[in-house]
């Protein structure tokens, strides 16, 4: 069977019994890295005793080649005992797995997907946003139109939005949100569960002032819903289904988020 394992996002003590059994169990470990897993291993060794199976096969399995090992999978493949791994936190969010997942539906393969360490979770909950109705977005594009249209989707869904953002292109997030929307509160947490966390709340203007100039680590980024889409009756999922022109629609929308009516007719061209 197939056993997709999440595992810590900085601490180690966040590893859970299930995850420790698992891994040591397995006879092929797919990582999104094995030198990472290789490290995670030797660390459940060293640190709780942990006894791992003799000659463990590790294979690489990434964003990059992912598609194509599934496509020379033979289902044989799966009469061992198979774990996936990704280097931190649940396989499937932002990282592989989904295929993985759907091929042993296809064809049925027994599978299980253990619970465990997530940043967006852990950040949706630290950022004190009361409403729970919550969208995960994920990265957004690196540049040009498709960034832009993104952070335009992002900032409208209508929900508390969650974003990924590397380090090196934060600064360019808040100025961003600083131009679309300066009084839209956000809530960042940098490098969670690990030694130097940090969390920060306010505008975007405010939380450029409180940020070090280091900014490297790993970030999550948390949006406050749009006041003017919560208000409105109507939500744009609504507006969506009405048979109207893509003009008429992206118009109507601008009414209940505010949003600029040309950007958001390129978004729903895109959609």
């Amino acid at each position: 069977m197939l056993t997709l394992v999440p595992t810590p996002i900085g601490n180690i003590g966040d590893i859970s019994l299930r995850a420790i059994e698992a891994l040591s169990s397995a006879d092929t470990l797919l990582c999104e890295d094995t030198r990472v897993t290789k490290k995670l291993v030797q660390i459940l060794k060293e640190r709780y005793n942990t006894t791992f199976k003799d000659e463990q096969n590790f294979i690489s399995l990434h964003s990059h080649n992912e598609k194509e090992f599934i496509e020379k999978l033979d289902t044989s493949f799966f009469e061992q005992n198979v774990i996936y791994a990704s280097d931190a936190g649940m396989p499937g969010i932002s990282d592989p797995g989904q295929l993985l997942v759907k091929y042993c539906q296809e064809n049925s393969i027994k599978y299980d997907v253990l619970p465990g360490a997530n940043a967006l979770l852990t950040a949706f909950v630290a950022s004190g946003f009361v409403d729970t109705k919550m969208l995960f977005w994920g990265f957004l594009p690196h540049k040009g139109k498709d960034r832009e249209l993104s952070l335009q989707g992002a900032l409208n869904s209508g929900f508390t939005t969650i974003v990924y953002e590397s380090p090196h292109r934060l600064e360019k997030l808040l100025d961003e949100l600083l131009s679309e929307e300066p009084l839209r509160k956000i809530f960042l947490a940098k490098e969670l569960t690990k030694k130097y966390q940090k969390y920060y709340f306010g505008t975007a203007d405010e939380i450029k002032s409180k940020v070090d100039e280091n900014l490297r680590g790993e970030w999550v980024v948390v949006i406050e819903a749009s006041k003017a889409h919560n208000s409105s009756a109507i939500s744009q999922s609504d507006i969506l289904e009405l048979d109207l022109p893509k003009k008429v629609q992206a118009k109507l929308i601008s009414k209940i988020t505010n949003e600029n009516t040309k950007a958001c007719y390129e978004r729903l061209l895109h959609l």
